[in-house]
């Protein structure tokens, strides 16, 4: 009896060790999935981000500094060209404007006083009645008075100019996007023009600027269709077409890529500029063909597999 209970618990013993050897070899083997070959169409992308802009994006600033008198527009007017924008003070570019009109008026004075002495001393210099010094010394006098009177006319021409332009027109048809400037403001135009206000021509055509590594940039395409999404509409996607691949090179980090402009036709006004357009640039296309997903293409081994491999227990294609 006791050699039975004995050779019970052996079996037992053993049949365990067998259960759980059986066990972790299954749960640590390949497992596979089956999936059915089918027919459609097939399309091989290059994912890049962008930001949507306008076509057309024109900074107008101001040529003359002064305090801003009246302000005609503000964000999202529409404009059209030659319409006023900004009025700054006029009343020094006015004062300004008739000191050097006095100028003139002084200047042509002068001009025609020393024209009229000239002419009247060389009739005498022609009967011998003064000498060839005192013509010189008017023909000297004259050809000062003639460069006076052309300096105080370019500087009654500047004067205008000025005062023209404390008026700040549109240069393009188009829609206010920014506005840089408050009304009694100072305008400092010295070095470098001053922005105040950006005007977007066109909404409805716009672009995203949109950069390839160079790696994929040989297979972009000027006219390749495009499609993107923005993250304020997740679930709709837009179209685009490539228009552009620019040849200078931009390097971060020891990484290349190339700016490529993608054309955008914004006809319901959805989307806006600055926002982020996630690009799908379509390279290749195939209708009904034979397809399989790419996962088929890949195999990642257990763990035990992989240890055992390791040790040269397993070879692939022998367990």
């Amino acid at each position: 009896m006791k050699k039975i209970i004995i050779g019970l618990i052996i079996l037992l013993l053993i049949l365990a060790v067998i259960f759980i050897i059986t066990k972790t070899f299954k749960n640590n083997s390949p497992q596979y999935k089956t999936v059915k070959a089918e027919k459609g169409d097939i399309t091989n992308t290059i994912s890049a981000t962008g930001i949507l802009n306008p076509t057309v994006l024109v900074q107008v600033g101001s040529q003359v500094s002064g305090t801003v008198k009246h302000i005609y527009v503000d964000f999202n007017s529409i404009v059209k060209k030659g319409d006023m924008l900004l009025q700054i003070d006029p009343a020094i570019f006015d004062a300004q404007l008739l000191q050097a009109e006095a100028n003139v008026e002084k200047t042509s004075v002068d001009l025609t006083d020393a024209k009229r002495n000239l002419d009247k001393n060389k009739i005498l210099f022609e009967k011998n009645l003064i000498s060839k010094n005192e013509i010189d010394i008017l023909e000297s006098r004259y050809n000062f008075a003639l460069a006076s009177k052309k300096q105080t006319d370019a500087a009654y021409k500047l004067a205008k100019i000025n005062l023209q332009n404390t008026t700040i027109l549109s240069p393009i048809d188009g829609i206010i996007v920014l506005r840089n400037i408050d009304e009694g403001q100072t305008v400092v135009a010295s070095f470098q023009s001053p922005t105040l206000f950006t005007i977007a021509n066109d909404l409805r055509k716009m672009q995203i600027n949109t950069n390839v590594d160079e790696a994929d940039i040989e297979k972009v395409k000027i006219g390749q269709k495009v499609n993107f999404t923005v993250d304020t509409y997740p679930d709709e996607e837009f179209n685009a077409v490539v228009s552009q691949i620019r040849l200078s090179p931009n390097t971060v980090q020891n990484i290349v890529t190339y700016d490529v402009i993608l054309e955008v036709f914004n006809s319901k006004l959805k989307l806006k500029p600055g926002m982020t357009a996630n690009v799908n640039i379509i390279i290749a296309h195939k209708q009904n063909v034979l397809k399989l997903p790419a996962s088929v293409l890949r195999f990642t081994p257990s763990e035990t597999i992989s240890r055992l491999q390791k040790k040269g227990f397993l070879e692939f294609g022998h367990y």
